[in-house]
């Protein structure tokens, strides 16, 4: 007997860390994993931010959430983050790996600084909270991972559209990071797939909006930017039993503009 769509889709019970949760697409994943039943984890650098992030969502939906200061590059922080995690609700079962960072400029103008802080954000701190939290979720037999590429992964960019070879190279990483995870801990319960959105607005992307947004807006098939509800479904599908069957996967979310 096949299981119900609603109970498939169901979070309820289940405790996720959101890292970068507190704002832009961070805090529309964890609205949708709140909103789908979770209690939740927020942590960020501002780790203010997070605890009231964390309380509007507790209030909007009925869940239980805290919030936590975190840099995703000191294995120090990590560890008591997924500590915290496991004090407060005495679980883990999804990680959204999220928090990232940028730096543009032209690759033969590219300070060794500038490579060294994207990729130590959006490389190593993906590495750490996936081995913190994969730790609990192995010693549980179940868990869910859900890293955070970009369409940027994919392929090589033109100047005029983004000029940061250090975050496309990091998101790439993600994606080759995501394949093999899921291949070392499938036989043990745990599924690891990424989502690579495409343009959506943030505090990241606002500069960049202000100085490309017609030359990007051309390049996306659908004409728009990715709005405040297009990755709800797609992390509650990979957070929740619906995607049981569903590992070393990259979902694109891009408007269509990895299709052309």
């Amino acid at each position: 007997m096949s299981t119900p769509l609603s109970e498939l889709f169901d979070l309820t019970g289940r405790v996720a860390i959101v890292t970068g949760g507190a704002t832009g697409i961070g805090r529309q994943m964890a609205d949708a994993l709140a909103e789908a039943g979770a209690d939740l984890v927020l942590c960020a650098r501002d780790g203010e931010r997070c605890a009231a992030a964390a309380a509007e969502l507790a209030d909007a939906h009925g869940v239980r959430a805290v919030g936590a200061a975190c840099d995703t590059r000191d294995q120090t922080q990590v560890q008591a983050v997924v500590d915290r995690a496991v004090a407060e609700f005495g679980r883990i079962d999804v990680l959204v790996n999220n928090a990232g960072t940028t730096w543009a400029a032209p690759p033969e103008e590219m300070p060794l600084t500038g490579w060294q802080k994207v990729i130590d954000v959006n490389l190593t701190g993906v590495f750490l909270f996936a081995q913190a939290a994969g730790r609990v979720m192995l010693a549980q037999g179940a868990g869910r991972i859900v890293n955070i590429a970009s369409i940027m992964a994919m392929r090589g960019a033109p100047a005029e559209s983004i000029d940061a070879i250090a975050y496309n190279a990091s998101k790439g990483g993600v994606v080759t990071f995501t394949q093999d995870l899921a291949c070392k801990w499938a036989s043990r319960g745990v599924n690891v797939n990424a989502i690579a959105p495409g343009w959506f607005p943030s505090i990241m992307s606002d500069k960049v909006f202000a100085e490309r947004k017609e030359v990007i807006l051309d390049r996306i098939p659908l004409g728009r930017f990715g709005s405040e509800s297009d990755l709800k479904g797609a992390i509650v599908f990979l957070s929740s039993s619906a995607s049981s069957f569903v590992t070393g996967h990259t979902l694109v979310v891009d408007g269509g503009q990895l299709a052309q």
